[in-house]
């Protein structure tokens, strides 16, 4: 694959946007094992809250779901690929994506722990956002292996 083509896959995976209008696949291999990733996206979405039980299950689903992602993403910025396996990688990294933000969007079971989460995600937006201001910033120069996790 040509840098510029990686360039643009990589652009395509991190643009803030990417899951509008992506569909989540139906199945995907996650750590070497096929998943009916769509089935259980909508079988938990089905309900209003995740019950405690349930909230492993999707905990362990995400973080899973996570590391796949950044291993298929560091095959691409890796250059190991043809472009045309980065392009289903791209759609696959997407789809992922799509289903992490099905999956987070979840009513929360314990409303005093999602408001903490949000607190401190408030917080850490505030922080960026002084930081950038003040010039303090480095402008995400890590190597342009920025995920949204």
């Amino acid at each position: 694959m040509k840098e510029y083509q990686r360039k643009q896959l990589l652009e395509r995976v991190n643009r803030e946007a990417a899951t509008v209008g992506a569909s989540i696949p139906d199945r995907i291999e996650v750590q070497g094992e096929e998943v009916p990733l769509q089935e259980f996206v909508f079988e938990i979405k089905r309900r209003e809250t995740v019950p405690s039980g349930e909230r492993d299950r999707v905990e362990r689903a995400k973080r899973n779901l996570r590391r796949e992602r950044i291993e298929r993403l560091e095959r691409i910025e890796e250059n190991e690929v043809s472009f045309a396996e980065g392009e289903r990688l791209a759609d696959s990294i997407i789809g992922i994506d799509r289903a992490l933000d099905a999956l987070e969007s979840l009513g929360p079971a314990d409303l005093e722990s999602e408001e903490q989460r949000q607190e401190a995600a408030d917080r850490k937006r505030w922080m960026r956002f002084l930081r950038k201001a003040l010039g303090r910033d480095d402008g995400g120069s890590g190597g342009g292996s920025r995920t949204r996790f």
